[in-house]
């Protein structure tokens, strides 16, 4: 009988999110747009990002967003000097969640995530020591906050993501050490795209007992 119960309780919880809510749940963002690194002799480039997400009620969703970002870094020598790293794409595996401030045609929202950057190996010439630089692929922890708006399918959103910096040691031909390096790892990306799914409602689920 309690566990009746406790089945029967269960799925009426569920046809109730699943009634109140005006919004199919399930969706996947596509989206692409110009990203900007941090840091002096850091250059634009290019974001890419594809985000399953799943409407926990209808101002609120949770996601999981991969992305690429195409820029080169900038790095700082510890003499001030500076120079721009190879063009190269970066990864990120970020938990995300989206909330929503209307459930009207526009609708604005505000969104955090966390979770891992993949930084891609780099190399430049440090032309003030007169020495070079190779940087080897790393992993850091990182965070990101958004904010923009959707009208229907359509999905507008800035984005900063914050990483930590990178440092590196400067060398010459010979492998003497002249110095080190620093590189800010966070980026903002301006973004445009569209949704798969999550679009309104049309069927509701009535539960009988």
């Amino acid at each position: 009988m309690k566990k009746i119960l406790f089945a029967g309780f269960s799925l009426l919880f569920f046809t109730t999110v699943v009634n109140a809510q005006n919004f199919k749940p399930f969706r996947v963002d596509v989206m692409s747009g110009y990203a900007i690194p941090s840091g002096s002799g850091a250059k634009g480039g290019v974001a890419f990002s594809l985000e399953p997400r799943y409407s926990i009620i209808d101002r609120l969703s949770v996601g999981l967003r991969v992305e690429a970002a195409i820029t080169a870094r900038g790095w700082v020598a510890n003499d001030g000097s500076s120079a721009s790293a190879n063009v190269s794409a970066s990864g990120s595996y970020l938990a995300t969640g989206d909330y929503y401030y209307s459930n009207k045609f526009f609708r604005p929202f505000t969104g955090i995530g966390t979770g891992v950057y993949s930084l891609a190996s780099a190399s430049f010439d440090a032309s003030g020591q007169n020495g070079s630089v190779g940087t080897s692929g790393s992993t850091k922890f990182g965070g990101m906050v958004r904010t923009g708006f959707e009208l229907s399918h359509f999905r507008f959103a800035f984005e900063y993501n914050l990483i930590g910096k990178s440092t590196q040691t400067i060398t010459d031909g010979s492998g003497n050490t002249l110095g080190t390096a620093t590189a800010k790892n966070s980026y903002c990306a301006i973004k445009i795209g569209f949704s798969i799914g999550g679009g309104r409602q049309h069927k509701t689920i009535d539960a009988k007992f």
